[in-house]
Order: C-alpha cells, then structure tokens, then sequence
C-alpha cells in the first residue's frame, strides 16, 4: 500500500451557522511526482482515484487504531481529488479537529493500493488506477498541494461574558486590559501597591503541546521555543525526559562484509539437489595417437581411462529465536538485520571454507624467497609457472595471496624507490596493485586476495580447483512450545573439488 501525503482546509460552518464538523481540501494533486514512504517516486494521473464504492475512513497518521471520521464526499477534477470527510463527535475527533482549527494538522495523506500503473523513464511509478483504502490527517504532506482548505468548527459557540475594562499600573505605561469576570470594587482612597518586576512563570508543556508546536513549524514554534528558553532558564535535559527524543542516524552499521574472493574469482557451480555425495568425473588415461607403424601394420593401441571423484556436500547454517515483540515492534525492523547479518555471516563461512580446501588441495610447492626483492618476486613467479606448464601444459591464470603477502607485493620498488605497482601504470609497469582495492594485477595474474589465510602464496589456473554450491537462504519456523517466538534460520549447501593440482604452485 501506498501512503503519501497533500495538504488540506478547513470548511466553514454551515449557511445556517451550524458547525459542521467537517474538513475539505485536496487529496492528491494530478500530474505531481512525490516521494512515498518507502521511497518510490509517485505520479497520479487524472481519474486514477475512485469516486464511488465504500467511503474511505478518516485515521490519524495512517494507524487504524486511531479513527476519527469518514470521507463524505469525493470529487475528481482536472486537477486533483477533492474530498470532504466528518470527523466524529469522539475526544480523538475534537483533538483531531482542534489541531486542525490551530493549523497543526493542516494536511492529508491518502493510502492508495495502485491496480493499474507503469513507470517512466526517469523510473516514476505513474498510476492511472488505485483503489482508495483510508484517508489520514497529518503534519506534513508529501504533496505540496494536498492540503486542508477549510476546517468546521467542532464545538457550540461559548457565549462571551461581560468584558469590563480595567487600568492596571504597570512600572509607568498604563494598559488596557480585558477581564472575563467582575473585578472586585476599588475604594477611590485605595492606592495600587507596587508590583516589582518578577520572572515570567511558565508551565512546562506537554509532550503533545511541544510536538504540536514544534510540527506547526514557522513563527509560532520559534516564538514558542523563544519563550520556553527565557522563561524556565533553569530547566535541563533531565528535567524533560518525555519530550527528549532518540533518534536512530542513518542505517544499522554492520562491519562483516562478508566478501568472497576466491569463490567470485574462480566462480560457483550448480551441484545436483538429490545425494549427499556426487560424482565428478576426470579423465586419467588418454588415448594413444602416435606415428604409424608402416603399410598394414597395426596402429600403436591406447585406452581411455575416465576417473569418478566423489564430491561430498556440506551443510551451513544457523539459526535464531525472534520473539513476537522484538518482529513487530523494533524501527528499523529487526528482521532486515538479521537476514542482512545472516547473509553476511553464511558469507564469510564459505569463503573460509573454500579458502582452507584451496590451500589443503596444492600438493607442490616451490622455495620460500626474499619478499622485499622485486627479482625474487619474478625469478619465483616464472619458476612456478614453469612447473605449471611441463605438468599440465597449462598457464597460470591467479595469484591467490593472503593479507601479508599482498601487502609485500604492493610494497615493490625499484633501485630508484618508484612503486612497481603505481595506482597509474606507466608502459613499463609490471600491473597495477592499491591500497584502495582488492582488484589487482601483478606480473600478468589476476591478483585474489585471502582474506581468511595466512601467509599464503600460490599461483594456478582457476579451472583446476572447482566450487560447488546451493544457496537455500532463509527460512522462518513458528517455535512449537506454545510461545509468540519464530526460528529465523539460514542455510546452504557448500562442496569444493582439487580436481587436478598439478595446476597448482604454493611457496614453501
């Protein structure tokens, strides 16, 4: 559902002089783009809302525990969707009215549920059809032009009583003043005493009265907060505990990222759904082509041997108990956070898993070197590509690294103390490492940071080791012991395959 917001009015009273408690005023302006509550952009074109069928009801702040009234009327025009709605004879109903008599409530925002809409170019939702649910008295409009027009009066007009003028001596400037009540008679012989200048007392308001004031915005709430400060000077923060309140700044900060950089740089494969254990298959023997042995005499025979490895799926996951509370109440929602976190964390397990099998897997290795030395750096490069390609007449394609190593590589210069490396490559260069990204390059390989090993060095083509994967996500279960709890759980089948290591090269 839709819920957006235009300003409205407040009606007069009735050509006989009943009040009529009532609000008119515009409730969505037609050929208008506004920003909804959860952030999409929204355009109503002319005749997208109803005028017939049931009447929507008149909430506050779009809570439906809150009724005030009923939409009485709906009249579409060019324009826009005018409306007149009763508010009730109830005490929401006259709170409701005299903030909107006081300008608090000076708006109105409509809950649509678009049938019939498309976006544009610029991806504005552009509604054409919606069915009209509620109609919602509120501070501030997303609408600029949704807005409270006329305003009933609510209550039987108070006669006024007899207004008696009375001269007060104040300091020297006298003043006129009106009093609702006889004064007291005053002997002519009485002389007024003199009343000495004394701080303004002023009652502390209400929640309500300093979120009204505050939401009423302009001269009023800053005449208002002008004389809250001058008159109680002495009041502090821990004085005012129901009208403080705590905001939440911006979104929940989480620091797992969560990354997965072997697995995105050598890619995930599919894996069967059935059985806990699958086959991959590999050949070992190849045929035999040779030259030929002379006219009519036999070829040199071969075979073909095709090797089945058996690949074992393995289960992540894990699970936590969500009270009904802590699912309905929390702002922002908890559940977000925890399948958020759920994901991060599912993440971050695999890539290690993957990172340790990776590692487990290299059956060579090649003389540890001196780090610092740009010649031991390429002299080790080249031995183990050389190792690479006469086993298996494969390149290397990766340099798989952990956090200390690829800040050794980065930290490469030559005699004249110039980066090897530099974020700007010139012709000469041997690739390009930052500080700023694990994206690099170095020596011709796509450099793969690990995050999750240490000291770690190897380089090999990424189609000898192989991933497999089945990401299930997440799955809500109601707890079965009678209480208003739920089981969030989050799981996913992992399984990885050496599935020829002789393209593999790992320092010692």
């Amino acid at each position: 559902m839709l819920k957006f917001t235009a300003t409205i009015a407040l009606d007069a009273a009735a050509d006989d002089g009943t009040p009529k408690r009532t609000i008119t005023g515009v409730a969505v302006p037609y050929g208008v783009a506004a920003t909804v509550t959860d952030g999409t952009q929204v355009r109503f074109e002319a005749g997208a809302l109803p005028v017939d069928g049931k009447a929507p009801k008149l909430f506050l702040y779009h809570d439906a525990t809150q009724p005030v009234g009923v939409v009485t009327e709906r009249v579409d025009t060019p324009e826009g969707m005018m409306f007149a709605a009763k508010i009730a004879k109830t005490a929401a109903g006259d709170e409701a009215l005299q903030l909107a008599t006081e300008g608090v409530l000076d708006s109105v925002s409509v809950g649509v549920n678009p049938t019939k809409y498309k976006y544009d170019k610029d991806g504005v939702m552009v509604v054409t059809a919606a069915d009209w649910l509620e109609l919602s008295m509120v501070p501030v409009p997303a609408f600029a032009g949704a807005v409270i027009t006329d305003v009933a009066a609510s209550a039987q007009e108070i006669p006024a009583e007899e207004k008696t003028t009375v001269t007060v001596t104040e300091d020297i400037t006298p003043k006129e003043i009106e009093v609702s009540e006889s004064p007291a008679v005053i002997e002519a012989s009485q002389v007024a005493p003199i009343v000495f200048a004394q701080p303004k007392q002023y009652k502390l308001p209400s929640a309500s009265e300093y979120i009204a004031k505050v939401l009423a915005g302009g001269p009023e709430a800053q005449q208002f907060l002008t004389a809250l400060r001058a008159a109680a000077p002495d009041v502090t923060t821990t004085d005012t505990p129901g009208i403080l309140p705590e905001p939440i700044v911006g979104p929940v900060y989480n620091n797992l990222i969560g990354r997965r950089p072997v697995m995105d740089a050598i890619g995930v494969k599919g894996m069967p759904g059935s059985g806990k254990i699958f086959r991959r298959p590999k050949v070992t023997t190849h045929v035999t082509i040779g030259e030929s042995n002379g006219e009519n005499v036999a070829l040199d025979a071969g075979t073909f041997v095709v090797q089945n490895n058996n690949v074992t799926k393995t289960l992540y996951g894990g699970y936590v108990r969500l009270s009904e509370e802590d699912y309905d109440l929390t702002e922002p929602a908890v559940i977000g956070l925890l399948l958020d976190d759920m994901a991060r964390v599912y993440g971050k397990q695999t890539e290690d898993a993957v990172e340790a099998a990776l590692k487990a897997g290299i059956t060579t290795t090649r003389a540890a070197f001196d780090t610092t030395d740009p010649a031991a750096w390429v002299e080790w490069i080249y031995g183990a590509s050389q190792t690479i390609l006469n086993a298996s007449t494969h390149l290397p394609t990766h340099m798989f690294v952990s956090p200390s190593f690829w800040a050794a590589l980065g930290s490469l210069s030559d005699t004249a103390d110039r980066p090897l490396f530099p974020q700007v490559g010139p012709m000469n260069a041997f690739g390009n490492v930052s500080p700023g990204t694990l994206n690099a390059n170095a020596f011709g390989l796509s450099v793969v940071v690990c995050p999750y090993e240490s000291d770690f060095l190897a380089i090999g083509a990424a189609d000898g080791f192989e991933i497999f994967e089945q990401q299930k996500g997440a799955i809500q279960v109601e707890a079965a012991d009678g209480s208003l709890s739920k089981y969030i759980k989050f799981r996913g089948y992992l399984a990885t395959l050496m599935i020829d290591a002789s393209k593999f090269v790992e320092i010692a």
